[in-house]
């Protein structure tokens, strides 16, 4: 059990969650694109025969460090749960961590970083990065954007839109590198936020379009996933005739917690009164 704890948290070390959470909160679209590409090649380069040796060496200066008991290796290993029957002969203890335990645990964090970023992620992702002013437009071609955008959004953009999006795209560069207020920008959300503060979204109405389109990206579904399970706490066998107000009111108390942290309950009891008059007063 302890070597099998020891390999899951170099996999987690490898993928450097402090990196991420940064990434994640939008600022810096290249070094996501970056950075999962660079995760991705270690995590096969550990998943290698000489990422095992490696790993292993270290494992076991860990466990003569710390004084901890190490298992004879080329032992028999018995699989558990009636798999011993199907388990192939000579099935060994440095088999299965190696392939049951420590690849497969690495197999998981590879299908999983495939899955949330995959090529259309990445190259939107990319796109974003050209398009953040802060960033000079050092590789900014507004053709691979209409590219890109033919590619992964064509129920949103025709094709007269598209030759449209070029031209805004040319001028929008032109705008944002000698204007004062638009050089500045460092994000996606700011960008957008300032294009309709500064009244441009209708004169650049397509790229105000793409980058809404853009913010809707599915990075992380990690906040879908809290809402279903919040959703299996609330509506249970016995609240199956919860109604639809009802439901999504106790679902934004939860889901929302932190907000709700800032409220008392005499403001709730305030805003309740105010509602209508009462023949009880509170």
């Amino acid at each position: 059990m302890r070597n099998k704890y020891l390999i899951i948290f170099s996999v987690n070390k490898i993928q450097g969650f402090d990196t991420w959470k940064k990434v994640h909160d939008g600022k810096n679209c290249a070094f996501l694109v970056h950075i999962v590409q660079s995760t991705k090649f270690l995590l096969e380069e550990m998943r290698s025969d000489d990422g095992w040796e490696l790993f292993f060496c270290k494992v076991v200066d860990f466990c003569v460090t710390h004084e901890i008991d190490i298992p004879d290796m080329e032992q028999t290993y018995i699989m558990r749960g009636g798999r011993a029957r199907r388990q192939p002969d000579h099935f060994t203890k440095e088999r299965y961590f190696r392939v049951e335990i420590f690849r497969a645990t690495i197999d998981t964090q590879l299908t999983e970083l495939n899955l949330k970023f995959n090529e259309k992620v990445l190259g939107l992702l990319s796109i974003s990065a050209t398009l953040v002013p802060k960033n000079g437009f050092a590789s900014f071609q507004a053709s691979e954007i209409c590219r890109m955008v033919e590619k992964y959004y064509p129920a949103d953009f025709n094709k007269q839109e598209r030759v449209g999006l070029e031209n805004q795209l040319r001028h929008f560069v032109i705008d944002a590198s000698n204007s004062d207020d638009l050089k500045n920008i460092a994000t996606i959300v700011d960008l957008c936020q300032h294009l309709v503060a500064s009244r441009r979204a209708g004169t650049f109405n397509l790229i105000d379009r793409l980058l809404r389109l853009l913010l809707t990206l599915p990075v992380s579904t990690a906040s879908a996933e809290r809402a279903f399970s919040t959703l299996k706490i609330i509506k249970t066998r016995l609240r199956n005739k919860m109604e639809d107000e009802f439901l999504s009111n106790s679902l934004l108390v939860k889901i929302e917690g932190e907000i709700l942290e800032h409220y008392s309950y005499n403001d709730i009891i305030s805003e309740f009164r105010a509602l209508k008059e009462r023949r009880v007063e509170f």
